[in-house]
């Protein structure tokens, strides 16, 4: 019986907007003006570097930075490191606007939950199911859940960052069942990614995987995880 449900955080639970309303947004916050074509053209090189953390992954990492991609999401400092360095591989119109749209990125502004998410979190909440959030990330992203109002639906977070270990590394994954004080039999893992997330298949968590989808795109994935959780008396 599931009594417990990790949750991945980025295209699962909330999606980060699009990579021209991205620069768009830090266009306007910084007053930099540019043409519209070339707003056009530097969003459309920002997707191809993958420079939006939670967007398009690079069409392809330049070789200088493939260590720092590697380690993204083990330290903040690589994290940051290697995002703002493939925003700059884009040709900004100004090179300090690299470390712009990195803050915004970790920003809530930048985040929308998906439409099913909070129902899907409060009615797990009613049923006295356990949640957990683990998410392969270089910043802490609680101030996003606290922005829409998601923390009080969320038992623990479990962040690559904090702990230096990634999905798929089971690690992670037995460290959030650990938390939450349940067999990795009962904890249902739910995510977008056919590799990271089904690492924990390897512990025998069930795995049910969602679409990364825009938010107006997927309406209703994670509620149909319900239909596989009874309640739980406690």
């Amino acid at each position: 019986m599931i009594k417990g449900v990790m949750f991945d955080f980025s295209g699962t639970l909330l999606r980060i907007e699009s990579t021209e309303q991205w620069l768009r947004g830090v266009l306007a916050e910084t007053g930099y003006t540019i043409e519209e074509p070339e707003i056009i053209a530097c969003a459309e090189r920002l997707a191809v570097a993958g420079a939006l953390p939670g967007g398009p992954p690079p069409r392809e990492v330049p070789g200088h930075l493939l260590d720092l991609w590697r380690s993204r999401d083990l330290t903040a400092e690589h994290h940051r490191a290697v995002y703002t360095a493939l925003a700059r591989e884009a040709r900004l119109p100004a090179p300090e606007l690299a470390e712009t749209l990195y803050d915004r990125s970790c920003h809530p502004v930048a985040w929308q939950p998906y439409p099913d998410a909070e129902q899907t979190l409060q009615e797990l909440r009613r049923r006295g199911v356990s949640t957990a959030v683990v998410s392969n990330i270089g910043w802490d992203l609680r101030p996003v859940f606290d922005h829409h109002g998601l923390t009080r639906y969320v038992d623990v977070f479990l962040l690559s960052y904090e702990i230096g270990i990634k999905k798929p590394d089971p690690r992670i994954f037995q460290t959030a069942c650990d938390k939450l004080a349940l067999p990795p039999a009962d904890v249902l893992m739910v995510g977008d990614d056919q590799v990271a997330d089904i690492g924990a298949a390897a512990l025998g968590c069930p795995v049910h995987l969602v679409d990364h989808l825009p938010v107006d795109e997927r309406p209703d994935s994670l509620a149909l995880i319900l239909d596989m959780i009874p309640p739980v008396r406690r």
